[in-house]
């Protein structure tokens, strides 16, 4: 089988260093051979392996009738939606890592290589190297998915691990990711939690089955978060984790938040460390199933696309029956109606707390100024737990952080 390459950078670059070193074991698997031959980049790689395939147009690929596989991985969405819309157009299968355009146009796309009798598949778009879209749609078929939640960015739970183990300050642990290359120059997309909102969105699509927009889903990074916080979650058995988290509600609506939680220390969750990923899956039938993993980095996440592109191969006489519904507007409810527990650190009367927001577990930690008061509250709707802090008494907020139960 003839394959193509999109984006030879750090996942492209790695898709072909796996077909070339690993052709024994994917033929062994496949019966079959995937041969790269034309690899999309504005760039030269003098010396390369696969200099001789590269090209800087894309019609090279599109208009190519041998080439009926490819890999995207090209990142953001311009112009990789057009490229690949274009390609199922032309009857290719196309595989991606892509979470971005997954997220945003992952329906549509679907639509499309259903249109054309191919697959598009994106299994390295959310874990990398962590498998769990498959595990999703095949091994837990016979489950309705009650919630997910876990790490899905290995740069922001890096810069939490040094803060909560080292006590560094977020700007230094921002700074050592970007130095060891966990984080990029501009590490908005991580830090803000985009990233792991998109990944959030295609986790939420598969497993409740309708589209769901970033847009749709509340979304708040670490970049507030303040080492005493976590100094605060250490005394006191929690860790501070960025999650993506879904669950099904009972009216038929699904709650969809990304944000910093406190995980009690027994959760499977608060033991992900460093660049390290961890998703915990619950089911009907199945209850919890905990995924772990790299989430990143060149090869694991390429094995994933190549995994992707073995299955096409599998499958080029019929197409994998793998997809969504369309966006639904109000399927995702409002975050100020859905229930949460929050961590609250700030200025005050302890009395006046009392007072205001009744049953709390008040929180310590050795050395606190006197008129600190730090708490976790009942789980309660957030509009309401807003409306109780609101009113207490001459009391400045300084923190607050949703608490996972």
């Amino acid at each position: 089988m003839k394959a193509a390459i999109m984006g030879y950078g750090v996942v492209g670059s790695g898709v072909g260093e796996i077909l070339i070193n690993n052709a024994d074991i994917i033929e062994q698997k496949l019966g079959d051979k995937i041969e790269i031959k034309h690899v999309l980049d504005l760039r030269d790689f003098p010396g390369d392996a696969l200099e001789d395939k590269l090209t800087k147009n894309f019609e090279d690929i599109v208009c190519d009738e041998e080439v009926t596989l490819v890999c995207e991985a090209m990142g953001g969405t311009k112009p990789a939606y057009d490229f690949t819309k274009r390609l199922l157009e032309a009857g290719k299968h196309v595989v991606t890592s892509n979470k971005e355009l997954v997220a945003t146009y992952g329906y549509e796309l679907l639509q499309t290589a259903k249109a054309h009798n191919v697959n598009y598949l994106f299994e390295a778009s959310v874990g990398g190297g962590v498998p769990i879209l498959r595990p999703l749609w095949q091994c837990l078929a016979a489950n309705h998915i009650e919630r997910f939640y876990g790490i899905l960015n290995g740069t922001t739970n890096f810069i939490l691990t040094k803060m909560y183990n080292e006590d560094m300050p977020f700007d230094e642990a921002l700074r050592l990711a970007q130095e060891l290359g966990y984080a990029e120059k501009d590490p908005t997309a991580d830090i803000a939690g985009a990233d792991v909102c998109r990944k959030t969105c295609i986790l939420a699509s598969i497993s409740f089955g309708t589209h769901i927009d970033p847009e749709q889903v509340q979304t708040q990074g670490i970049q507030d978060i303040n080492i005493r916080d976590v100094s605060y979650a250490k005394a006191n058995g929690y860790e501070i984790k960025l999650l993506g988290y879904c669950s099904k509600l009972a009216g038929g609506k699904i709650d969809a938040i990304v944000s910093p939680f406190f995980v009690p220390k027994g959760n499977q969750i608060a033991t992900v460390s460093d660049v390290f990923n961890g998703i915990v899956v619950v089911g009907d039938m199945v209850d919890e199933v905990f995924f772990y993993g790299r989430g990143a980095g060149s090869l694991p996440t390429a094995s994933a696309c190549v995994a992707d592109m073995i299955d096409c191969a599998m499958h080029t006489e019929k197409r994998k029956n793998f997809g969504w519904g369309a966006r639904d507007a109000a399927f995702v409810e409002n975050h100020k109606c859905c229930k949460s527990a929050y961590f609250v650190r700030g200025e005050g009367d302890i009395n006046a707390v009392k007072a205001a927001m009744g049953d709390v577990s008040f929180l310590s930690l050795q050395g606190a100024p006197l008129n600190e008061v730090a708490f976790i509250t009942p789980c309660a709707c957030e509009s309401e737990l807003d409306e109780k802090l609101a009113a207490i008494a001459d009391f400045r907020i300084a923190s607050t952080i949703r608490v996972l139960v």
